[in-house]
């Protein structure tokens, strides 16, 4: 009965590494997964034209900026109204996990980031064009929270 479980034993071992890798790597991009999905959240809204819902998902500091009313107003009245469009499609690039990242120089730096690249794509009375923006996602109170880099 001892020799079975001497086999046994580095079986088990060998068995268990790959688990336990799998685990790690699971565990270190599960943040990553998070943030992707938020900014993908907050450009779907956007998208539909629910500004209220992406106001939402913005940071503290983000609302600091804008009072819901403004930021529904204003983006639908730039976005939608001045390039014509009633609509846009989106991509998300990437995701670089930045520390101490701030959204601005009078701002407390916030510790875990995560810099991706949002390019959307209106096609509207002006034609078709790309806009191109770097969209930062951080933990805020346990939920990740959209923010934009205002920094000089």
């Amino acid at each position: 009965m001892k020799k079975n479980r001497i086999k046994i034993l580095p079986i088990l071992v060998v068995g268990l590494i790959p688990l336990i890798i799998a685990l790690v790597l699971f565990l270190f991009n599960l943040s990553e997964q998070q943030a992707k999905r938020v900014v993908d959240d907050f450009y779907t809204y956007e998208q539909e034209g629910d500004f209220s819902s992406s106001w939402q998902l913005l940071h503290p500091y983000m609302k600091d900026k804008f009072t819901k009313g403004h930021y529904i107003q204003d983006r639908a009245h730039v976005f939608m109204n001045h390039f014509g469009v009633t609509t846009f499609s989106y991509e998300v690039e990437g995701a670089e996990k930045i520390k101490d990242w701030k959204m601005e120089e009078d701002r407390d730096a916030l510790n875990e980031v995560y810099m991706m690249t949002v390019i959307q794509t209106y096609k509207g009375k002006y034609g078709h064009f790309d806009l191109y923006q770097k969209v930062y996602a951080a933990k805020e109170e346990g939920e990740w929270t959209i923010l934009w880099d205002y920094n000089k």
